[in-house]
């Protein structure tokens, strides 16, 4: 605290050798403002308890258990062979795989376009925000349209995995 005092001293001495000591008609010189010392009120809280006890507060212990259970990385890369063995068509993968990349460059380009545009990214989302509370207002707010909700995903999981 003293340091910080002392500090704040010389910084005022320095600073009131480099003020002008006249003044004319058109300038006016402002007061002094007292130096405010920002002290955080976790510091504060502190200076009221022991040293012990402000010891103990600032240590950071960290412990592992054996509940938690570590993934080896030999296991993880003999899972993904394994895997990647079982896969009929990899040419299949890689083209899908491949197009997601180049799928998600172009969104992130449209994206960064659409914000270039100025009162357009604003515009979207007041749009967005109104489809959200459609949307809640359709299917979350009531149990029977919740119930309905969920039958349509149903439906289209079936869709999707060819089932119907």
């Amino acid at each position: 605290m003293a340091a910080a005092a002392s500090t704040s001293m010389a910084a005022t001495a320095v600073l009131i050798h480099r003020l002008p000591t006249k003044t004319t008609a058109n300038c006016f010189a402002l007061p002094c403002l007292p130096h405010r010392f920002s002290t955080p009120a976790f510091s504060t809280s502190l200076k009221h308890l022991p040293e012990t006890r402000r010891s103990s507060l600032l240590q950071v212990k960290a412990s592992s258990s054996d509940e938690t259970s570590a993934v080896d990385a030999n296991e993880l890369i003999t899972e993904l062979k394994e895997k990647w063995d079982a896969v009929e068509n990899k040419s299949t993968v890689l083209v899908y795989g491949g197009g997601a990349i180049v799928g998600i460059w172009l969104a992130s380009t449209v994206v960064g376009a659409v914000n270039s545009v100025p009162l357009l990214p604003k515009i979207l989302e007041l749009v967005g925000l109104g489809y959200t509370g459609w949307f809640v207002y359709r299917y979350l707010l009531f149990k029977s349209s919740r119930k309905e909700l969920a039958e349509d995903i149903e439906g289209l999981k079936k869709k999707i995995a060819g089932t119907e």
